[in-house]
């Protein structure tokens, strides 16, 4: 079991545009608890104080020449950080330094990824709660496994295993999708620990409909990335479906097959041989990711002290 010292094995990233209110209130608080943290605040071409207040709560502050995004922030934070493991947070206020340890008791039952994850209680209002719910409910089908919180910013996790996934990870605000969809399919495990969650300091930066679109969009990007079968199947079933009734339909009712009908059942086994080509060219990829992620076999004594000689 994997024992962590905050002080001296976690980097705390913190992606933050203009959010000087939230980190005057967060970062004392939070160096006061833990005084070796390592904080890496990520300044994204904020027009406020931020990077002054950052400063001056001895935070080591990176800075975009201008806002390239959330998920860009993460990213700079991630490639500056130099402990063994990562903590991301909102630079909003909202949440609790209290959580933190929580997390790691988490993370130190053997969990490669913890999630900080919000009930009906903590979510900023009721259309937001429901389009999370939504967005779980599609992901835990996807992966086949629970996902309590897709879209939460707090968590815990490996730096190695989560730059693995860095080329993937959007510059907005969909990241947290994207990570937690590919260390589910990656066959990593990903543990959740409830966290409360305070009114957010100052506006939100974040759309509800478009955003949400695009958290969609994403879902189903890492689905085709890392098991498309499951996005051309049903369309390859549904058009089949389409074909066969509008067959029967025709059939008896003017004794022929139509066009439509072939349309339907040869588009229907297009998609589907096309899914089955992708799953497979899916695997051959994630069998060499694998492969260029397994360490080198360890050497016997004698050969080791070969090599020291």
């Amino acid at each position: 079991m994997t024992k962590l010292n905050i002080n001296t094995d976690i980097s705390l990233v913190l992606p933050a545009k203009n959010e000087e209110h939230g980190l005057s209130s967060f970062l004392p608080e939070l160096l006061k608890r833990y005084p070796g943290l390592e904080i890496i605040v990520v300044d994204d071409g904020s027009t406020d104080k931020t990077k002054e207040v950052a400063i001056q709560c001895g935070a080591t502050v990176v800075s975009h020449p201008y806002s390239i995004g959330n998920g860009a922030s993460v990213k700079t934070g991630a490639r500056h950080a130099t402990r063994e493991y990562l903590m991301l947070m909102d630079a909003d206020g909202q949440h609790q330094v209290d959580d933190i340890q929580n997390i790691i008791n988490k993370f130190e039952q053997g969990f490669d990824m913890v999630v900080g994850y919000r009930d009906k209680a903590s979510q900023a209002s009721m259309p937001r709660w429901l389009g999370n719910r939504f967005y779980n409910f599609i992901a835990s089908n996807i992966v086949g496994q629970p996902i309590l919180d897709l879209t939460s910013g707090f968590r815990l996790v490996k730096k190695d295993k989560f730059l693995e996934f860095l080329h993937l990870l959007p510059n907005g605000f969909s990241y947290p999708s994207t990570i937690t969809m590919a260390f589910f399919r990656s066959g990593y495990s990903v543990g959740y620990q409830k966290i409360t969650v305070k009114k957010r300091i100052g506006t939100s930066h974040l759309r509800l409909f478009s955003d949400g679109f695009k958290f969609l969009l994403i879902i189903y990007k890492m689905t085709t990335l890392y098991s498309p079968f499951k996005v051309f199947l049903p369309f390859a079933v549904l058009h089949f479906l389409a074909g066969t009734l509008n067959y029967f339909y025709t059939y008896f009712s003017q004794g022929r097959f139509t066009n439509m009908s072939a349309v339907f059942l040869s588009a229907s086994v297009i998609i589907f041989l096309i899914g089955l080509v992708s799953e497979q060219i899916t695997t051959l990829m994630y069998q060499r990711h694998t492969q260029n992620q397994t360490p080198p076999p360890k050497l016997s004594k004698q050969s080791a002290q070969q090599v020291h000689e």
